[in-house]
């Protein structure tokens, strides 16, 4: 795939476009079906490459699935689970973090699991010492080996008590996949309760798994000794709906999301709002659009579920050059969120990033040596650059910039947004954006 893309902004761009199924859901979901002992049926299910990934590592573990792409539906059968080498799971996964969370159902299906060493530079240790803290909670055996990591489960995996000191995804889903199956009961405390963990304890229950969930973010899991297959449509991606309505804002264009929802995006809809966004809730999606006019400043903090999601900050930054006055961001989920704004600054943009905690409360990261919060000065016309897309999210801001800026810029890595955004430049087509590629 040619990974170049030019781009002519200073266009608004209008139409419509669909969203399907959470990237952050589906591929969680898809590993559940390893659990159950009859198939699994998951609708809504985006085509990315996130989901491709997923799809051939249950291959490699002898998960038969069916794919109807046009309808977006997957058939998942379990019936032959089996150990696949680590040479082929390490080609086939690259740097995802994925086979961390095959762990769990493979030891109540096999008794063993064997993960490529996704350690060092591609992922950093501490993710995976802490997904493999969680497993030894539970009674498996973690011998690290040359070529990765073995783990085994001499007897069946045994309820623990664990207490998170963040409400991480990684760590709740980890736990949720791993607990449902073991013998007696699970206690979570400090969970995450985003609406795509919720979605995996629905897809978990259908199966026969009981948990409960506390409004003092406890999970608690009876084990259960069987599961069966699932039918499930995976909830709207609400990322890819932001991303979109934050471009909608920043070219002063009009797009309609066909498929995005109001609950799950209530906190990132106040906000839009009060940047001057404008927006209109229907059966089957949600239009937003630039109404005219300036848009506002703002001070936002970003915080876990139900609070102002991480994924949502930066598209939303781009739009926030076009806007009148000092808006202030803090990021308390991720320590190094804001490495994306120098293309933008590079673009016109005037934002400066900070080591303190801005605008709000005290964070975990305060006191330590991270560029956690932005300040942007606007309204600053953009003007064309050449951009290297660093990840998924930023590189979407990244385009959502070079579609806001006046003349062509060339956006180079693109093929990392494939990750997350299905048929990105289908749409961008849909819209109206002027493209081109080598």
């Amino acid at each position: 795939m040619n990974d170049l893309l030019y781009v002519n902004g200073g266009n608004p761009l209008r139409g419509e476009i669909t969203v399907r199924g959470a990237k952050n859901f589906v591929s969680k979901a898809m590993v559940a079906a390893l659990l159950g002992e009859t198939p699994s049926v998951l609708r809504n299910v985006p085509q990315i490459r996130d989901v491709a990934v997923v799809r051939g590592l249950l291959e490699l573990h002898g998960v038969r699935v069916d794919a109807d792409d046009a309808s977006g539906t997957l058939h998942l059968d379990p019936s032959d689970v089996e150990i696949a080498h680590v040479a082929d799971i390490d080609a086939h996964a690259g740097s995802s973090r994925i086979p961390i969370l095959f762990c769990g159902p493979l030891l109540h299906r096999l008794g063993e699991a064997f993960i490529p060493d996704l350690g060092g530079c591609r992922i950093g240790d501490r993710p995976i010492n802490y997904h493999l803290d969680i497993l030894r909670q539970f009674g498996a055996v973690v011998e690290k080996r040359p070529q990765g990591i073995y783990l085994s489960a001499p007897r069946r995996l045994q309820g623990t008590k664990i207490a998170l000191p963040y409400p991480s995804v990684g760590a709740t889903e980890q736990l949720l996949l791993t607990a449902v199956r073991a013998d007696g009961i699970t206690e979570l405390s400090g969970a995450a309760i985003e609406p795509e963990i919720m979605d995996l304890i629905n897809v978990l229950q259908k199966m026969g798994a009981i948990i409960s969930v506390d409004t003092d973010r406890v999970i608690r899991i009876e084990g259960v000794e069987r599961l069966e297959g699932y039918q499930h449509t995976a909830l709207s991606d609400r990322i890819e709906a932001a991303s979109w309505a934050s471009a909608a804002l920043a070219t002063g264009g009009d797009i309609y999301v066909r498929g995005a929802t109001q609950p799950e995006m209530t906190t990132f809809l106040n906000t839009f709002r009060k940047v001057g966004g404008e927006f209109v809730v229907d059966d089957e999606g949600i239009r937003f659009f630039h109404p005219g006019g300036d848009l506002r400043s703002i001070q936002l903090e970003t915080d876990v579920h139900p609070g102002f999601m991480t994924d949502w900050q930066q598209p939303l930054v781009v739009a926030l050059t076009q806007a009148k006055g000092l808006s202030i961001v803090h990021e308390t989920v991720y320590e190094n969120r804001f490495g994306f704004v120098d293309a933008l600054v590079g673009m016109g943009a005037t934002i400066q990033v900070y080591k303190e905690c801005l605008g709000g409360r005290p964070c975990r990261f305060g006191q330590r040596n991270f560029y956690h919060s932005a300040v942007i000065s606007g309204p600053t016309p953009l003007s064309a650059a050449d951009i290297e897309v660093p990840d998924l999210r930023g590189g979407f801001s990244h385009l959502i910039a070079a579609l806001t800026a006046k003349g062509t810029s060339q956006v180079r890595g693109i093929s990392l947004i494939d990750r997350g955004y299905e048929h990105f430049m289908d749409k961008l087509t849909a819209l109206g954006a002027e493209f081109s590629r080598d």
